[in-house]
């Protein structure tokens, strides 16, 4: 496909899943929280939105490839911005999917997961990271499997099926990529539904919900890494 009906819309940082602060909510500032969702929410919208027009104008169909993040998918302590802008790419994806289809551009979000300075702070990650880097070896299977955690060029081979006409019918996804684990996110839907005649009171909710719709509340967080044991 052409380099022109192509569009890598990332926020164009060193470190994909680093927002500029980390902080607790209580803590973040206005300023915290604008500058990572301009940078990654406003960033991506404005690369984007030129990439359509052009696209439309070419009337050649093409592919925008957009860049979340685990964060977006499933929360991270400490941050609010990051997540938000993160999670905000992936139902922009989604909303683009319905709008250009008839265009013929496909729309999706990659959700890597990589080796970089941001993941060598994790402390089960670290050693790892480190040795691999020291002595050229691959990281462990633990990692590139269990945590799918890999090299930011394990991630390349996904850009580059999204930007081919193998992938013309894959539109509206989130996907994660890292190590040697590639994923199709789930999207959100109803997981249980209950029906009450005239509505539902707030008491009415109360007795019902630990049996019946809450029954089995969804997870939320990023699960912490675990290295094995030695």
């Amino acid at each position: 496909m052409h380099a022109s009906r192509i569009a890598y819309c990332s926020d164009g940082s060193k470190d994909p899943s680093a927002p500029a602060t980390d902080r607790v909510l209580w803590k973040m500032t206005d300023d915290d929280f604008d500058s990572v969702v301009k940078v990654h929410l406003r960033g991506t919208f404005t690369c984007a939105r030129a990439a359509a027009v052009r696209m439309r104008e070419q009337g050649e169909g093409g592919r925008l490839i957009l860049i979340s993040s685990p964060a977006g998918q499933r929360g991270n302590f400490g941050q609010t911005n990051y997540a938000a802008a993160k999670a905000g790419i992936v139902a922009m994806a989604r909303t683009w999917a319905l709008e250009l289809a008839r265009a013929g551009i496909t729309v999706n979000a990659v959700v890597p997961v990589a080796a970089t300075e941001m993941t060598k702070t994790i402390p089960a990650f670290a050693p790892a990271i480190e040795e691999a880097e020291r002595t050229g070896t691959p990281l462990p299977d633990w990692l590139r499997k269990d945590e799918g955690l890999g090299t930011v060029e394990d991630v390349a081979g996904l850009i580059t099926f999204l930007a081919s006409d193998t992938a013309r019918d894959v539109t509206g996804q989130a996907i994660g990529i890292g190590g040697d684990r590639l994923a199709l996110w789930a999207h959100p839907k109803e997981k249980s539904v209950a029906l009450a005649d005239g509505g539902w009171s707030a008491d009415a909710i109360g007795e019902r919900w630990h049996d019946g719709v809450g029954a089995e509340p969804e997870t939320f967080g990023i699960p912490a890494p675990k290295a094995p044991e030695a």
